[in-house]
């Protein structure tokens, strides 16, 4: 008999097993900061628009269904993560933002801050680096060996950058220690565009690759005595695959994003028949120039 406790320490997180009004078996925080960051717009995006101006961005994300590592944890709860950046035209950046959850206790799950630098190089361009630190403050602080994470980019992008291909690497640290890989594609097609607004279909493929930590418990009998064999794998693999596809629209400094996102967990050892998730989502947002 196998029993199966899983470690998944990511970007922007660390481990954590919630306190929560409901028992769940298998859950950790560094899973739900995962998916909602990745469901937003990120500084690195924000970052694009930035080569000439200095400014403030205010948002709001909401999705109706949470899911862990792409995981169906069979609890139905919403999320909201609001967020403000702040973005110098020099390439440096700071941002703070948090996590709201309808159904854990309590519902303001974590605080994070960030900070970092970016810049844009080659002859056209297209090319991009960036390199941050984020710290994160929790609701529930007694169980998080990982509070602050190093987080590594390189992008490349089309000369009209409606194409691109980004690779961020990130080293976790606190009590533990952990590292995660995470590659995203995207394609940018313009739908409606005019003077003051704009309609864009923007898709976008997304690999995350984390380390595992994987402890199992195996049961057997010899000679009428019962006997329990405990072993820990580290194991470095892909842990969820995510298909995000929105519409994004932009009016005089506003912009209204909806979508669905698509979830594709890839079993590890000790899992079995895991289903395909998705949820839908919308935010609104706001850029003010300084």
């Amino acid at each position: 008999m196998k029993k199966l406790c899983l470690k998944f320490l990511l970007l922007f997180s660390f481990i954590a097993t919630y306190a929560q009004e409901k028992k769940i078996d298998v859950l950790t925080e560094e899973d739900e900061i995962i998916d909602s960051l990745f469901s937003d717009e990120t500084i690195e995006d924000l970052f694009k628009l930035s080569e000439n101006l200095d400014f403030l961005h205010f948002s709001i994300n909401y999705n109706n269904n949470t899911y862990f590592s792409g995981r169906d944890i069979g609890i139905d709860q919403f999320s909201i993560t609001p967020q403000i950046n702040y973005i110098h035209s020099k390439g440096y950046f700071a941002g703070i933002s948090g996590v709201y959850y309808n159904e854990l206790d309590p519902k303001w799950d974590y605080t994070s801050i960030t900070v970092g630098y970016g810049k844009r190089f080659g002859k056209t361009k297209q090319y991009r680096w960036s390199v941050n630190y984020d710290r994160y403050f929790f609701s529930e602080p007694s169980n998080n060996p990982l509070k602050n994470s190093i987080n590594f980019s390189l992008e490349i992008d089309n000369k009209s950058r409606t194409i691109g291909t980004e690779l961020t690497t990130s080293f976790l640290f606190g009590s533990e220690k952990s590292a995660q890989i995470v590659s995203s594609s995207y394609g940018e097609i313009s739908l409606i565009k005019k003077k003051g607004n704009e309609l864009k279909f923007r898709p976008t493929l997304r690999f995350i690759i984390a380390q595992q930590t994987i402890q199992l418990a195996q049961t057997f009998t010899f000679r009428d005595r019962t006997f329990t064999v405990y072993r820990q794998n580290n194991e470095f693999g892909l842990l969820n695959t995510q298909l995000l596809l929105p519409l994004q629209y932009s009016y005089s400094g506003f912009d209204f994003e909806a979508g669905y996102i698509l979830n594709i967990p890839s079993a590890i050892e000790g899992e079995s028949d895991l289903k395909t998730t998705g949820t839908f989502m919308f935010s609104i947002a706001y850029l003010l120039g300084l």
